[in-house]
């Protein structure tokens, strides 16, 4: 799934549209973000909104794969950019592009909301990977094995679920909840809890109750955090499929 400084998608910073000029090879852009989530709401709205999120067991992962979820950073917001490239741009600073607008190469994770560390991006190597904020494995099991395709295509591609992070940091993650797995950059957990609240509740996915308790202790200790929104519609265009 980042010259200006970048807003972030998360932590209170409001969405802009992004500001190009005509690019050649790789000449560096400005880049204030590009497609997202507007991070508003009412003071202390993530931890009310765990209340609305309801509670079942964990369904079995059988069935599971990628592919359900349809083809990997389709461009359902029809810019004519990938999603992962959306994500990238939106992310990163001192974006450099190859080939016109949307191919990024180069651009810097600075911090990198996981870890806190800066971490350096050239296309081709594995540094940055963009996560699913409510992992797609989780989803299914919380209720995703039952949407139609369309609405599976969408979560996966939907910029309030997808952030920029340190992939060495984000593969310890696995599929795990917060009743599992917070990233180790304590500053930033209440925001990372506040989107998988806001995704779950976009999307009608349950929580367990371990995963209840745990998201409530962590808005506990920042009462004020707000739920992020925004985002694309809950339905991909008609013309993406999934198996």
């Amino acid at each position: 799934m980042r010259g200006t400084h970048v807003k972030r998608l998360w932590g209170g910073a409001v969405t802009a549209m992004v500001v190009m000029t005509a690019v050649t090879g790789c000449k560096a852009e400005e880049v204030n973000g590009s497609s997202g989530a507007e991070p508003t709401g009412a003071k202390g709205a993530a931890l009310t909104a765990v209340d609305s999120l309801e509670v079942k067991g964990r369904a079995p992962k059988t069935g599971y794969s990628r592919e359900r979820f349809g083809s990997a950073w389709a461009d359902t917001d029809s810019n004519s950019c990938d999603t992962r490239d959306d994500i990238l741009k939106r992310d990163l600073k001192e974006v450099k592009f190859s080939g016109g607008k949307c191919k990024v190469t180069f651009g810097v994770l600075e911090p990198d909301p996981y870890s806190g560390k800066t971490v350096t991006y050239r296309r081709g190597r594995s540094l940055v990977d963009i996560d699913h904020v409510v992992a797609l494995s989780d989803a299914w099991q919380k209720g995703a094995k039952y949407w139609d395709g369309s609405k599976r295509i969408a979560l996966a591609n939907d910029p309030l679920n997808l952030i920029a992070v340190d992939a060495s940091t984000n593969r310890g993650k696995g599929d795990g909840d917060t009743a599992s797995w917070v990233p180790p950059e304590k500053k930033y957990r209440c925001t990372y809890v506040a989107a998988q609240v806001a995704v779950k509740k976009k999307y009608g996915l349950w929580v367990t109750s371990a995963e209840k308790s745990a998201m409530k202790k962590i808005l506990t200790s920042c009462p004020a955090q707000k739920l992020p929104t925004g985002g694309n519609p809950t339905n991909a265009p008609s013309r993406f499929r999934a198996r």
